[in-house]
């Protein structure tokens, strides 16, 4: 007998409305554990207010949702303290350093003693971080404390991670650092959900959606979606798909 593994998301006609605009219209989507999901649209077609619900900051209007098998609304508490999040503005601590910055986050999430300092070095090892530990987050350039930002979130070894847009702003190099910690994270068993804007960086997820105007308008694996429309870029099924020419 087979058992199906229940995915990381499970999202069903999820509805968000600010007044008159919908920021969210009927999502259903499923993403299975240990997948890296990127998730594409322009500014406003609602990937962030679609990630707070996951979340259980905002109560979807309509639809139904889990995170891990728990429901977004009755059990957002469980899905918060399960979950690693970098939003675009992470808020760090500018006075404290590197470091004391880890250990605030661990701190947090239940972490102290020697397991708290055995993960405070070895995320300042693995990011890059350790030379600069000592040095106030606010003395960090953008970079560094995307670096910080990102170690912060998955202090707890958290089961999924959910970033918002994490390499705005940030310089090539950077970024491409950022994703080999992703690749690592999932190689590991984690499961990733990452919205961007960058066509290059989905182009190597596993899975990938594509929001506009508040709908899923696509989704599968990058190599399908570009096999169906005939396209050889990610970059050009989202202007085809943006713009109407299907």
């Amino acid at each position: 007998m087979t058992l199906v593994q229940e995915p990381a998301i499970a999202l069903c006609d999820l509805s968000k409305r600010f007044d008159k605009f919908i920021a969210v219209d009927r999502v259903t989507l499923t993403i299975p554990k240990g997948v890296i999901f990127g998730l594409l649209g322009p500014n406003g077609a609602g990937k962030t207010t679609l990630i707070r619900m996951l979340l259980g900051v905002l109560t979807p209007d309509s639809g139904t949702g889990t995170v891990l098998g728990f429901d977004i609304v009755r059990r957002a508490a469980q899905i918060r303290k399960l979950a690693g999040y970098v939003s675009q503005r992470f808020s760090l601590y500018n006075d404290l350093t590197a470091e004391e910055n880890l250990v605030f986050y661990g701190g947090v999430y239940g972490l102290d003693g020697d397991a708290l300092v055995e993960r405070r070095d070895e995320l300042l090892e693995w990011t890059g971080l350790y030379s600069r530990r000592k040095e106030p987050a606010g003395h960090l350039s953008g970079g560094w404390r995307r670096r910080l930002a990102f170690a912060c979130a998955i202090v707890h070894r958290p089961p999924l991670l959910l970033l918002d847009e994490p390499t705005g702003g940030v310089d090539p190099i950077s970024r491409r650092r950022f994703w080999k910690f992703l690749y690592d994270l999932a190689a590991q068993g984690s499961s990733i959900l990452v919205t961007t804007h960058y066509m290059d960086e989905a182009e190597h997820c596993d899975l990938v959606g594509l929001m506009l105007g508040g709908k899923l308008v696509a989704q599968g694996r990058p190599a399908a979606l570009k096999a169906d429309l005939h396209l050889p870029t990610l970059e050009e099924v989202f202007v085809t798909l943006a713009s109407g020419r299907k």
